[in-house]
């Protein structure tokens, strides 16, 4: 095998291994595929309050399985994706999304991130200002009598 195609291989491999691995099992699966279908999408906006930083759709935590099952249930009962979600949300609070609506609760979550973008912009341009302004001053032109100075003493040097 050579060396490209080893790499190849190798780098194929890693890229599997550190992609999400889905937790549902067979027996949590919907029948009808559109509303699997809809059940993943509702999982994988969904926070395990185990895990926190996994989807119920990739953890493994019994909690998760449990709110996979309460979503597909939902689901089949005919409620629609928001209800499904208001429903969680009202149940478990708003940290259940992994992303939170925009209210006045998680506001600085969702502004701050831009608030500190403009004030590191700001600093950089002001930052940038002061030293242009430190090197770009123009210096006065030697008089007759530096020049003349500055002549005697290359001469001497040089």
């Amino acid at each position: 095998m050579t060396l490209p195609r080893l790499a190849a291989a190798l780098a194929l491999g890693l890229a599997l291994l550190t992609g999400p691995a889905a937790a549902v099992q067979p027996d949590e699966m919907l029948s009808d595929p559109k509303l699997e279908a809809r059940a993943r999408g509702l999982s994988g906006e969904l926070r395990c309050l185990v895990c926190q930083n996994q989807s119920i759709d990739d953890s493994d935590a019994p909690l998760a399985k449990d709110l996979r099952l309460l979503v597909r249930d939902r689901i089949e009962k005919g409620d629609s994706d928001t209800q499904v979600l208001d429903y969680l949300v009202a149940r478990y609070g708003e940290f259940v999304l992994l992303r939170p609506r925009f209210n006045a609760q998680t506001a600085i979550l969702w502004t701050l991130p831009f608030a500190v973008l403009i004030l590191g912009a700001a600093g950089i341009f002001v930052a940038l200002r002061r030293r242009s302004a430190r090197t770009g001053a123009v210096e006065a032109p030697l008089t007759a009598e530096e020049k003349a100075r500055l002549d005697e003493i290359l001469t001497r040097e040089g």
